[in-house]
């Protein structure tokens, strides 16, 4: 997921000299730091098993904010895709 806001973000960089500038690679950087805080708090809630209260809020955060860039991502590229932003 973070290579596709990567993707996008490159992608902005190209037509931006084109099209003139945008929001969108602001959008999805900000989208790809949520992936990746997902990422690092599903990491740390499978290595703190011992310890079930904190794994299980790990998991709970890394969940929403995993959906928070679904949302995130598919909210940028509509808007991208008619040219709002």
């Amino acid at each position: 997921m973070i290579g596709i806001s990567t993707t996008l973000i490159g992608l902005v960089k190209l037509l931006e000299h084109y099209s003139g500038p945008s929001q969108v690679d602001v959008y999805s950087g900000i989208v790809a730091v949520l992936f990746l805080l997902s990422a690092i708090l599903s990491y740390l809630s499978t290595r703190l098993e011992a310890r079930p209260s904190i794994s299980r809020f790990a998991e709970q955060v890394a969940d929403n904010f995993f959906l928070l860039g679904l949302m995130g991502i598919t909210g940028v590229a509509f808007l991208f895709a008619y040219e709002v932003i």
